[in-house]
């Protein structure tokens, strides 16, 4: 297939291409390789590599060395001129040229003198195709001349007069760099006020007493031969006016002072330059320094500014203090009108300073060689500007080109020469030289002609490899000459290579942009001239590309702990990637803290020095990649320091301090703490929080306190340790700003009064001598205060008080320095007595068996004799209506709070005498009771009976034993049983009811069914309505026949190994179902069941906690057919229908013996009977085998 070659010319960097061994295809820039092979049998005009500069300045303690180095073949010969004249080396013992090179060597170290040899030097490089010429160096000796004495007067000046100290340095080769600098080499500070002008002298713009010395010494440094010269030292000295008059009375007459001018303020005036105008002129590429040095008072301030223009921006500078404007590599486009402007307080003032920038040549177009074949065509162009606009001349082989021999080849045409039909004879080095009055340039171009056939200078078979999609660039460098054709192509049978993915490059190079996996193979390059023509054949391979699949993740980690960075790398299978960690771009540190495992770089107790960037590099001899990731190590703030207290004022003062390091976590906020070291010594309190943005904070302070201040800073991590603690500071004393809280006034007895109070602390007494001032008088009364003082105490006891009148009390504190605000007056009542009277009317409603009301009438406030907290009843019963229960019972207590005067009494007995009294009751305790009231509680539903016992099983009959209701609640009128057969399979029979005398305990049931389950459900009833049922059950005995048969079976050994398995599995199945039901939590019953229970039972569900076995319908149902019986032979109780709970305020309380209001009414009761499924614990494995049966 044809590809299309794209003839662009392009120039390879020294990065793209490996041997920069080619010839350049354009003809105004051939040059013959420095090929060996080449150079052996190729000829070429001398060209200079290497010379000394234009200016050179030697040292004259050394030998002189003035380098001139050229090429060429066969190798040039060298001379020298000096001073325009031809430099016989050989007359002077003392001057060698170096063998191979025309560099001189001037020996003055063993004799002679460097001045000698100053003068103007050109070198000359000859072979037979021409003669290359160096620059013209001027050779000069460097000086470092010394200070000419002189006697330097002291200066005195009056306080705020302007001053230049004089340098005046000797004039050296090269200039001196000029600094100011005192007795022990120590440079003089400088200033806007105080300056160093471009010229080296010292400028004030306004003195100070400060500026007295008697060593301004100015120094000037030789950098080329390391010397330092000194001035004579300068003193100066500045006086105040008074001072002033005084020398002058004492000394010294008006006219011996250094200037006039007054020491007043003044506008700015110029000190450099003078008038309001001056010129400046630079040249081209060197940097413009503009300098504007005011004096005046105040110090005047420096503004520059380009009239019609801006300056520019990246070349802008401003040094010493902003009186030198310095741009830099200037060009024409620099020149115009600067203006430095000085200003004051008083005025400005400016100068316009008017820049020219002039210009040595420089290149445009300078000539190159040429190397052409014979009968070939060619130009030589000189191309130069400057300002003023630079003259060109042309010379060959060293020798102006109008007196040079003819060639008929040649043609001039101003700065070109052209030429044409050449032949070797044309062969020649020309020499442009483009000159002004600031300088001039000059270049050497030989002209070679050449008849050479193609050569190929790349090796043969060179293997290229290059990673996929990247540019692959395959040598070819060529020699010819005429210059050759480049053709390339691919594999053995290939056509020339003319597709736009190639690019032929002017070296011959191939270029393909992006290399696939099907550009591996072999190219072949062919030159080709009229003279001849050469390949070479070159291989590429394509690599796939390393990659980097897994990259390192930024990281941030508090000190101490550790890191991990990964760094998984794909790679081309037939290269072998080096993997390294760097940080911050350097190798890792030495230390075991850092490991490297597999794709990991794992870093241990990280410290702060760890923090950085990490970077993970793989590399192959083709290509390299690398990713990194940035370590940021944080951890708490290292604590403020340098604490120092400021603007100490009575009441406040300032706090500063200098933040620690925040450990790459910002700081968020300041905590500030404070110790009272007179009155809490070693105890921190908080003072103040501040941003983390501020180092300052005003703080507010009492009087009379020793303070000590730390600080501590916090940031997202935590919080730093404090910081040392600051001075002390003692502030003044101060009455108290406070007075004691919590002022009490209550009576302990019936004749005092107690006043107590919280007393203030030692930080709020403001001062010494703490005591506080306690007042009294009755509320209600006429009677003045009384007072009296005490000692830091908590309370003070008035006796002799009527009892319980209201007082009114003060409490105010009081040091040795005075008292503290007039406090606020608090009520209090002196001591409480018992109550005088009992409420009467009481009265009783009974509402039903369980709860009735009390009516009574309030005692009046006199009688009361204190606070009045409530009202309590005292209820009991005396015996119940049945007679059953005849023995005393505890009283029970029940308070009602306030002024209430009802209440409801519940959880009372049905069919019962009960008897009450109400009592008032006081902060003293109760009053007297009123008169016993007796009242009776009607009949209720009994509670179930005591218990249920079967006893005496048969083959048909049962006994059913049992216990009478604990509670009858009234009088019994008979039992009623209940009783159905459960199946094997769990299923219930028919219900069988029978009533039972209210007389009886016991109870035989006849013609049952043998070996069968009964449920048995017993209650008892008065004529009320029934009560709780308690249930039973139990199996009639086995057929004594049916027995026998079963022991006959029960002999077979299957049926014993059957019973096994069965047993076996009965068994893991309850372990299971205890397991599950351990783990399930225990199983609550229903705390109570309806007063009319039912036998059928509800399943149990999970969200009201009753259990799962049966469930309740409507009153007396039988249980349904195919429910499951229950497991346990618990009995259930009947709870009161009332409680405690259901009514009002005094509920929850009650008094204990010691008068003391308890929540709840008290006194012991009957034992009750345990209440039936109450039990939480899991049931046993016996009562889990019931249910399976």
């Amino acid at each position: 297939m044809p590809l299309k070659i794209m003839l662009k010319k392009k120039q390879l960097s020294a990065g793209r291409v490996p041997l920069l061994l080619f010839l350049c295809r354009m003809i105004s820039a051939l040059e013959v390789p420095l090929d060996p092979k080449l150079l052996d049998d190729l000829v070429q005009p001398p060209t200079i590599t290497q010379q000394s500069p234009k200016d050179y300045i030697i040292d004259p303690r050394e030998n002189i060395v003035i380098q001139c180095e050229a090429k060429g073949k066969p190798p040039p010969s060298f001379s020298w001129t000096r001073n325009g004249t031809h430099f016989d080396i050989d007359k002077d013992p003392l001057v060698t040229m170096k063998h191979g090179s025309g560099t001189l060597i001037i020996n003055i170290m063993a004799e002679g003198k460097a001045e000698t040899y100053e003068g103007v030097y050109q070198c000359t490089a000859r072979n037979e195709r021409g003669a290359a010429i160096s620059n013209n160096i001027v050779v000069r000796p460097s000086r470092s001349p010394l200070w000419t004495k002189e006697r330097l007067e002291p200066i005195i000046l009056r306080n705020g007069q302007s001053l230049v100290l004089p340098c005046r340095p000797p004039i050296g080769l090269p200039p001196a760099i000029i600094f100011w600098m005192d007795n022990s080499f120590q440079r003089l500070p400088q200033s806007e006020r105080v300056s160093q002008g471009l010229n080296g002298d010292l400028y004030f713009s306004n003195v100070l007493p400060e500026d007295t010395r008697e060593d301004y010494i100015c120094y000037a440094r030789f950098n080329h031969t390391q010397t330092i010269q000194q001035k004579q030292p300068i003193s100066l000295k500045v006086i105040s006016v008074d001072e002033l008059n005084d020398t002058i009375a004492a000394n010294l007459s008006d006219t011996e002072f250094y200037g006039a001018k007054s020491s007043k303020e003044r506008p700015p005036t110029f000190l450099t330059p003078e008038g309001s105008e001056s010129l400046k002129e630079e040249l081209r590429g060197n940097t413009l320094s503009l300098e504007c040095i005011a004096e005046g008072l105040p110090t005047p301030v420096i503004y520059w500014i380009k009239e019609d223009g801006t300056l520019p921006i990246n070349r802008t500078f401003y040094r010493n203090f902003k009186k030198t404007l310095q741009i830099t590599h200037v060009s024409e486009a620099d020149s115009g009108n600067y203006q430095c402007i000085a200003k004051n307080t008083l005025g400005a003032i400016h100068h316009t300073i008017s820049v020219t920038v002039k210009a040595a040549p420089y290149w445009i177009v300078a000539p190159k060689n040429l190397v052409l074949s014979p009968g070939e065509n060619g130009t030589l162009i000189c191309r130069a500007n400057g300002n003023p606009k630079p003259r060109i001349g042309w010379l060959t082989n060293g020798v102006p080109i109008e007196i040079a021999p003819d060639d008929p080849s040649r043609k001039i045409d101003g700065d070109t020469i052209i030429f044409s039909n050449v032949q070797e004879r044309s062969s020649a080095v020309y020499q442009c030289n483009a000159s002004n009055e600031y300088g001039y340039l000059l270049a050497n171009a030989f002209v070679n002609v050449l008849a050479e056939p193609p050569r190929i200078l790349t090796s043969a078979n060179t293997l290229y490899q290059v990673i996929a999609n990247r540019a692959a660039l395959l040598d070819c460098a060529f020699f010819g000459s005429p210059l050759p054709t480049i053709e390339w192509f691919k594999g053995t049978k290939g056509s020339a290579l003319h597709e736009d993915i190639y690019v032929l490059h002017d070296n011959g190079t191939l270029e393909i942009p992006v290399a696939q996996k099907d550009s591996t193979g072999t190219y072949t390059c062919v030159a080709r001239n009229k003279l001849g023509m050469a390949k070479n054949e070159v291989h590429l391979e394509i690599k796939d590309p390393t990659r980097i699949i897994k990259q390192p993740e930024y990281a941030v980690v508090q000190r101490g702990s550790k890191v991990s960075f990964e760094c998984k790398v794909k790679h081309d299978q037939t290269l072998i990637p080096t993997i390294m960690w760097l940080k911050d771009n350097g190798e890792l540190p030495n230390d075991e803290r850092f490991s490297i495992d597999k794709d990991h770089l794992v870093v241990t107790d990280v410290s702060d020095d760890d923090g950085g960037t990490y970077t993970c590099a793989a590399n192959t001899t083709l290509d390299s990649v690398s990713a990194s990731a940035v370590l940021r190590v944080v951890d708490v703030p290292n604590p403020p320091f340098d604490l120092e207290l400021t603007n100490q004022l009575d009441k406040s003062v300032q706090l500063t301090w200098t933040p620690g390091d925040d450990n790459n976590s910002p700081i968020t906020k300041f905590i500030i703490e404070y110790e009272d070291a007179m009155h809490e010594a070693g105890l921190w309190h908080h003072q103040a929080e501040v941003s983390g943005t501020q180092t300052t904070a005003q703080l507010k302070l009492s009087p009379y306190v020793n303070y000590s201040f730390r600080v501590m800073a916090e940031n997202r991590i935590g919080r730093s340790v404090p910081s040392e603690a600051s001075e002390q500071y003692l502030t003044k004393a101060a009455e108290p700003d406070l007075n004691p809280t919590a002022v009490e006034g209550l009576g302990t007895e019936p004749d005092n009064l107690v006043i107590t109070w919280k007393p203030l602390n030692g930080f709020e007494s403001n001062g010494p001598g703490l005591q506080y001032k306690v007042s009294w008088r009755q509320k209600d009364g006429d009677d003045e205060w009384t007072s009296v003082v005490v000692a830091n105490v908590s309370k003070y006891i008035v006796s002799g008080t009527p009892t319980f009148v209201p007082y009114l009390i003060k409490v105010q504190a009081l040091n040795d320095v005075g008292f503290a605000p007039e406090p606020a007056a608090v009520m209090g009542h002196s001591g409480e007595d018992l109550p005088m009277a009992a409420p009467g009317n009481v009265r009783v409603g009974v509402v039903n068996s369980t709860l009735a009301e009390v009516h009574w009438d309030p005692v009046p406030l006199k009688s009361i004799r204190g606070h009045l907290q409530g009202y309590r009843i005292y209820y009991w019963k005396t015996q119940s209506s049945s007679k059953r229960h005849r023995r005393h019972i505890e009283k029970k207590i029940l308070t009602f709070q306030g002024s209430k005067t009802h209440g409801m009494l519940p959880g009372l007995q049905p069919y019962s005498h009960y008897a009450l009294n109400v009592r008032v009751v006081n902060g003293k305790g109760e009053g007297p009771a009123s008169a016993d009231r007796g009242f009776h509680t009607p009949e209720g539903v009994p509670s179930a009976p005591s218990s249920l016992k079967i006893v005496n099983p048969t083959l048909d009959s049962l006994t059913l034993e049992w216990d009478p209701p604990s509670h009858p609640n009234g009088i019994l009128t008979e039992y009623v049983l209940k009783y159905q057969p459960i199946n094997s399979s769990h299923e219930l029979g028919p219900l069988v009811d029978l009533k039972i005398p209210a007389n009886k305990t016991r109870w035989t049931l006849k013609n049952l069914n043998f070996s069968t389950r009964y449920k048995f459900y017993f209650y008892a009833q008065t004529s009320v309505g029934s009560g709780s049922q308690i249930t039973e059950e139990a199996i009639t005995t086995v057929d004594e026949a049916m027995a026998s048969r079963q022991v006959d079976i029960a002999t077979q050994g299957w049926f014993i190994g059957l019973m096994c398995a069965v047993a076996l599995l009965i068994l893991i199945l309850l372990i299971v179902c205890f397991i599950r039901r351990n783990k399930g939590g225990k199983y609550p019953v229903k705390e109570k069941e309806d007063a009319h229970a039912d036998p059928e039972i509800q399943p149990m569900k999970e969200d009201d906690g009753t259990f799962g076995e049966y469930s309740d319908a409507e009153d007396h149902k039988p249980l349904k057919k195919g429910s499951r019986t229950p497991s346990d032979r618990t009995v259930k109780k009947e709870d009161s229908d009332d409680s405690l709970v259901d009514y009002g305020e005094g509920v929850n309380g009650q008094f204990n013996e010691d008068g003391s209001f308890i929540g709840q009414y008290s006194g012991k009761k009957e034992k009750e009977p345990a209440e039936g499924n109450e039990s939480s614990e899991a049931p046993s494995p016996v009562n889990a085998m019931n249910s399976f049966v």
